[in-house]
């Protein structure tokens, strides 16, 4: 498994206990972390990515509330809920990684931690962000430089 990969399943888990449990992240981390070994590269990124998901929470549910039409965030599937916080931080905030793969391993995780409708569901509104406001925004900062 390649170490973002990795990460990210490691992010979700730990953003999954943290709503589950309705802990603070830092108490949420501390205590997902505990006794787990973990290679420091793979660690790193996925604590980048469970601090931003928590630290822009609000925006990342506004954003998702927008595109998931007819659904309430509090009434999603917990998993669905935190694949997406987590993909629509990682879309939005972590440049260096391409909006497709993005994408896809959010797929990958909701076929392997989902429902059997998580992967399409995910696909659908994550597609639609990256879409209307992502590629806008790339565009945008091109015109610009």
């Amino acid at each position: 498994m390649r170490k973002r990969t990795r990460a990210r399943e490691l992010a979700l888990q730990c953003l999954y206990q943290i709503d589950v449990n309705r802990v603070s992240p830092e108490e949420g981390r501390e205590n997902f972390w505990e006794g787990r070994e973990v290679e420091k590269e793979i660690k790193e990124y996925a604590e980048s990515l469970i601090k931003g998901t928590c630290m822009n929470l609000e925006k990342i549910d506004a954003l998702i509330r927008k595109y998931a039409q007819n659904w309430d965030i509090s009434r999603m599937a917990t998993i669905d809920r935190n694949i997406l916080r987590m993909s629509c931080f990682e879309l939005s905030y972590e440049k260096d990684v391409p909006p497709k793969v993005v994408i896809n391993e959010a797929i990958e995780l909701a076929k392997k931690y989902g429902d059997i409708e998580s992967s399409k569901f995910i696909n659908g509104i994550l597609d639609k962000i990256f879409k209307e406001n992502i590629q806008r925004l790339n565009s945008l900062e091109k015109s610009i430089c």
